[in-house]
């Protein structure tokens, strides 16, 4: 069969084959050049296509220190609070699901997910982002919502605040080995920006972390809090003040001085520049 197309003084006859392919054709090159779009973050996510059964018995209600968990299948978790992390004093150990822990791995505790799953873990201060196998139970602190291994730690670069607020979000069940990745690797704000002028840090707020009168126990105490610990000499008393920050509001501030509490410093202060 044969369509005619014509118009003014020209006529051209073309094939319904001819045409078809003509429409192929384009139809190909649309889809080549869709191809090259980038594709949502979330594609970078794993797909788990033959994924692990759940472990049984780590679906049960348990009690720790008093308290009763109830884990679960939770499909919409998503939520935001303190990470911790652990190492050395638990590497080759089994974990909850009869894995040995590899503090080198990208895994990670939590109370009530079901194990072996996959979440989605956030650094809030510094927007790094990874995926983590969940193989274990933890932490047993009322305002830690996960417990990190000593990899994932280092790759969110919490490695040396030891606890941070962090995003959870449950991505579904793990494949029988591995999930962990790293999903977006941004550098941390570790340093506080260098101070312009007089009037660039009167709205900043600090944590004082304690007050020595031995400058070396100062300086220990801030190492052991990070990048953003530093030693202030008071002219006053001559005490050195270990101070984190700054931070740009009263909350923010009050969640780095929870954090150093949970270091051990019960005693911090939040204070003001102002």
């Amino acid at each position: 069969m044969l369509i005619v197309f014509t118009g003014g003084d020209m006529a051209g006859i073309i094939s319904r084959k001819a045409l078809r392919g003509v429409v192929v054709a384009a139809l190909l090159s649309l889809v080549a050049a869709c191809a090259g779009v980038a594709r949502p973050e979330a594609s970078r996510l794993p797909v788990v296509t033959d994924p692990a059964p759940i472990v049984p018995g780590t679906m049960r209600r348990y009690q720790v220190r008093g308290r009763w968990y109830q884990p679960a299948e939770q499909p919409g978790y998503d939520e935001t609070g303190l990470a911790s992390w652990y190492g050395d004093q638990f590497n080759g150990r089994p974990t909850s699901t009869g894995e040995r822990f590899d503090m080198h791995a990208l895994t990670a505790a939590h109370k009530t997910l079901p194990l072996p799953g996959l979440v989605e873990v956030t650094n809030l201060a510094n927007s790094r982002r990874i995926v983590v196998r969940v193989n274990d139970r933890g932490p047993f602190v009322d305002n830690r919502i996960i417990d990190l291994s000593r990899g994932s730690a280092e790759a969110l670069g919490m490695l040396q605040v030891g606890v941070g607020e962090v995003r959870v979000r449950y991505l579904g069940r793990a494949p029988r080995t591995g999930g962990g990745t790293t999903l977006q690797y941004a550098a941390a704000p570790d340093r506080a920006p260098p101070a312009d002028a007089e009037s660039s840090s009167r709205g900043d707020y600090w944590i004082q972390a304690g007050a020595f009168s031995d400058r070396r126990a100062a300086r220990r105490v801030a190492d052991q809090l990070g990048d953003r610990a530093t030693v202030d000499v008071d002219r006053t008393d001559g005490l050195f003040r270990v101070l984190v920050g700054p931070w740009p509001d009263p909350n923010a501030a009050e969640r780095s001085r929870q954090a150093v509490i949970a270091r051990g410093y019960a005693d911090a202060l939040l204070i003001s520049a102002r």
